[in-house]
């Protein structure tokens, strides 16, 4: 049997520790306390599970909204009458929609008239002044296709409806007059109409949310309405959108298309992503300084740990453990205190995530790199509030720290 070989300062040398060894060192320091380690480990845990949730929700909330326009589409325009030169409201032509539709690049086109002095109440007996926020429309028959309207009870105007005293409620405008089925009737215009349906809401014509929608024909008789359309909704071809965007001002009102404001309901969705994005690295923010409050918490720990395992560190070191194996072990340790407090922080963030995205009906998304990104950023909190700790145990005397059993 080949004898061992000799120490560089005399005796034998150190038997080294294999990776199993240090992890079976490591894990016995935290094993031996128990409370302590969940206490520490909770407080990584709640900075990573802070940022997974906070990252898994914005990513959830993107994932909705892009369903939402890849369902909607991202084509539609809107047009609507501006300003003239002396700062007046303008108006549309009558025949704005017929030549907004003749487009070579459009698709579609339909729009909607606003009503002017006509209220809408759910009965004749509501104070004058008192509609809850609700506008009256007048709406052309092909609104549901072109905007991408679905109906949450009842039918949409046709032919024959929209020539009489028939309206259709938005969402809002149902929440807000009591009405949660077709065939009632509300006071629209000093007048009854009765509500033929109920339109689920829409994100891209959120105005239609909170208005009472009347057949255009009926809106003429009934109402006065003049017949100048308030908004034209546009739906362009998905590869010509720019296109049709910079010509619609000039076709939907050939004698001033100055006085005309073109828009695309799609970007101010994307500009509420961008601000949701904005708040999300607000709130990564203070993830961070949760997970820093976290990493202090370990530091204190594996001092405290160190301070009172002075005798183990002495024996230990007279049994033949160099300075290196003391500094590993303490390494180790906190290594494997951050490292479990990142595994639950990661499942718990991804527990919250899928809850809120579960009740918000939206899809459940957390990105792979958070996840593995809290892992490594525990893991290097670990590294950093551990070395100072590890480097104290291995500059410990052996004499002295057996003087303290």
């Amino acid at each position: 049997m080949t004898p061992p070989a000799a120490h560089p300062r005399g005796g034998d040398a150190p038997a080294r520790l294999t990776p199993p060894d240090v992890l079976r060192v490591g894990a016995a320091g935290l094993r031996a306390r128990p409370l302590r380690v969940f206490l520490s480990a909770l407080g990584i845990a709640i900075g990573i599970a802070a940022m997974i949730a906070v990252v898994g929700i914005s990513t959830s909330s993107r994932a909705q909204l892009q369903a939402t326009l890849d369902r909607l589409g991202t084509n539609l325009l809107t047009v609507a009458p501006g300003k003239d030169l002396f700062g007046d409201n303008s108006e549309l032509p009558e025949e704005s929609t017929g030549m907004v539709g003749r487009m070579p690049d459009i698709e579609s086109a339909s729009a909607t008239g606003k009503l002017t002095d006509t209220d809408v109440y759910r009965n004749d007996h509501i104070p004058t002044g008192q509609t809850g926020g609700i506008s009256a429309l007048a709406a052309r028959l092909d609104l549901p296709r072109t905007i991408g309207l679905t109906m949450a009870a009842g039918t949409w105007l046709n032919a024959g409806t929209a020539r009489y005293p028939a309206v259709v409620v938005g969402s809002d405008a149902a929440q807000a007059l009591g009405v949660s089925t077709p065939g009632v009737q509300v006071w629209l215009g000093a007048q009854w109409f009765t509500v033929v349906g109920i339109l689920a809401p829409n994100q891209l014509a959120p105005e239609l949310d909170s208005a009472a929608l009347v057949g255009w024909d009926a809106a003429m008789t009934h109402l006065g309405f003049d017949g100048h359309p308030t908004t034209v909704y546009a739906r362009a071809r998905k590869d010509a959108v720019e296109k049709a965007q910079n010509l619609l001002a000039a076709t939907a009102n050939p004698q001033s298309p100055t006085e005309v404001e073109v828009s695309r309901p799609s970007d101010a969705l994307a500009a509420q992503n961008a601000a949701n994005a904005t708040f999300t690295a607000l709130l990564l923010a203070l993830g961070g300084v949760a997970l820093l409050v976290g990493g202090v918490g370990v530091a204190n720990t594996m001092v405290i740990s160190v301070l009172e395992r002075r005798a183990e560190i002495g024996l230990r070191r007279s049994l033949g453990a160099t300075r290196g194996q003391v500094r590993l072990q303490f390494l180790t340790e906190s290594q494997l205190l951050a490292g479990l407090g990142g595994l639950g922080g990661v499942a718990l963030g991804t527990a919250v995530t899928a809850v809120f995205a579960v009740a918000q009906g939206w899809p459940t998304v957390v990105p792979i790199w958070a996840m593995a990104g809290g892992v490594l950023a525990t893991l290097l909190i670990g590294a950093v509030a551990g070395l100072y700790p590890a480097i104290r145990a291995a500059r410990l005397p052996p004499t002295e720290a057996l003087g303290a059993v």
